[in-house]
């Protein structure tokens, strides 16, 4: 258990019924989520806000908790940061989290034959393309409440990953860093939503080929590339396990697979991490 006070007034003191803060998994690293519970309150409304390094999070209920996620960034700086809990009448609980550095792996990536293959003008639209695909994805809406009421689940039937997030891919003279993890999966193969939300865009894509995005509320959203078939329309709400395309290995891809992203408040994070908080 961790030692939490709360603080009113300006005096400290270590009480048994107050409000504490904690989080899962206690070890963080770049690029990595983690999940934030709220002990001593029974509802929401006992919270005012969540934050972490100064940026606001939102709270939904979690297996009876006050509960928040939390998204740290590939390239944030290593070092301690401030968890902090601001109660409706005021009061704040402080944590320190410890962020250290992720294993930092480059691998080579060539361009495919579609996209002009391996010179200097493929790569620099390929980056061109990235910069602005990347654009029309940062703004998008989110739902201001949970979307979901169940566990996010994996994308597919059979999971086997391809490339795990966070190294970067060296294509020519460019380092661009993987964020977010490649499965395998044959052509075809159906893709599922990985809890409900609201489909926000389905578009094709130079470089991320057929692409899905499904917002779930409170800033998660969940993306889906190199689809092969899409089965939805933007607006639409889809349920969790929901098949809403087909994989395939449309845009910037050597072969047919699925790559999933996660982004919470707009911080890309890793997938499979994300996963794993609610297993």
């Amino acid at each position: 258990m961790f030692s939490v006070f709360l603080f009113l007034s300006g005096v400290s003191f270590a009480c048994a019924d107050a409000p504490t803060l904690s989080y899962f998994p206690t070890a963080i690293e770049q690029g990595q989520p983690f999940m934030v519970f709220v002990g001593g309150v029974s509802d929401l409304s006992s919270v005012k806000k969540i934050t972490f390094d100064g940026q606001s999070t939102g709270v939904f209920m979690y297996q009876n908790t006050p509960t928040a996620l939390v998204g740290v960034d590939l390239n944030k700086n290593p070092g301690l940061y401030k968890l902090v809990l601001t109660l409706a009448g005021g009061a704040t609980v402080t944590k320190n989290v410890t962020v250290s550095s992720r294993q930092k792996i480059t691998e080579p990536l060539g361009i495919p034959e579609s996209l002009g293959g391996n010179t200097t003008a493929s790569e620099n639209n390929m980056v061109t393309e990235l910069v602005a695909e990347n654009k029309t994805l940062a703004n998008l809406k989110t739902f201001a409440a949970a979307l979901w009421t169940k566990k996010f689940l994996p994308p597919l039937s059979q999971i086997f990953v391809t490339d795990p997030y966070g190294y970067s891919r060296q294509t020519g003279v460019y380092s661009i860093p993987h964020k977010g993890v490649d499965y395998r999966a044959a052509i075809g193969t159906p893709v599922m939503a990985i809890n409900r939300g609201i489909v926000r865009l389905t578009k094709s894509y130079t470089d991320y080929g057929n692409t899905i995005v499904v917002d779930h509320g409170l800033g998660v959203m969940s993306f889906y590339l190199h689809l092969s078939k899409i089965n939805v329309k933007v607006g639409q709400l889809v349920q969790q396990g929901q098949v809403i395309g087909l994989s395939g290995e449309t845009g910037y891809a050597e072969g047919p697979h699925l790559h999933l992203s996660v982004r919470i408040n707009g911080v890309s994070i890793d997938p499979v991490q994300f996963l794993d908080l609610f297993k």
